[in-house]
């Protein structure tokens, strides 16, 4: 049965998860907490179904996850379809990200990057110009990570060829994220 199989293997993906990121996820939440502390804000990216996490992560943040607390700054970076088709006429779609983190972001923010391949260049560029302005970067992964693995301070690299399993950890890890921010509050 098609779904029993599909279930199988996104089981089969979280148990990954479980197994191996959990440590990581949970340092990504404390940085993300000990940047909220200090004024600093939350910059989070992707393409496609990686932008729609993207910007369901920082409307958790923004707004609320569980429980109320203070609103919390955090922004996702391919929400302004404006700047997005400015920055790819103008420049390159290469740059949409780098161009905005270059604008947004400061020395102590928390720049998060999406990618199920691991090789969005625009994820890279601007997860590279982040780490270069002192920001802390991670980015939640697919497949072996690829490039972006390798330039982040934190990859979570969920290790599935599956596009859908692995939009599925990456939500899974960043509301498991969210909800460890909410306990600091």
């Amino acid at each position: 049965m098609f779904v029993q199989q599909q279930a199988d293997e996104l089981i089969a993906a979280v148990t990954y998860v479980k197994e191996n990121l959990s440590a990581q996820v949970e340092e990504l939440a404390a940085q993300v907490i000990k940047a909220f502390q200090k004024g600093n804000k939350v910059i989070l990216m992707g393409n496609g179904g990686s932008a729609g996490d993207a910007q369901h992560i920082a409307a958790e943040f923004v707004g609320r996850f569980k429980k109320e607390r203070p609103s919390l700054p955090a922004l996702a970076l391919n929400t302004n379809t404006s700047t997005l088709t400015a920055i790819g006429n103008d420049y390159s779609y290469d740059v949409v990200f780098s161009r905005q983190v270059d604008g947004f972001a400061k020395a102590g923010d928390v720049v998060i990057g999406i990618s199920t391949s691991g090789n969005s260049k625009n994820v890279y560029l601007a997860l590279a110009l982040a780490k270069q302005k002192g920001c802390y970067t991670a980015a939640f992964l697919g497949k072996d990570g690829g490039t972006i693995k390798t330039i982040c301070d934190l990859p979570l690299v969920v290790k599935s060829n599956n596009t859908p399993h692995i939009q599925a950890c990456h939500i899974f890890m960043g509301h498991c994220m969210c909800e460890l921010v909410d306990q600091a509050y």
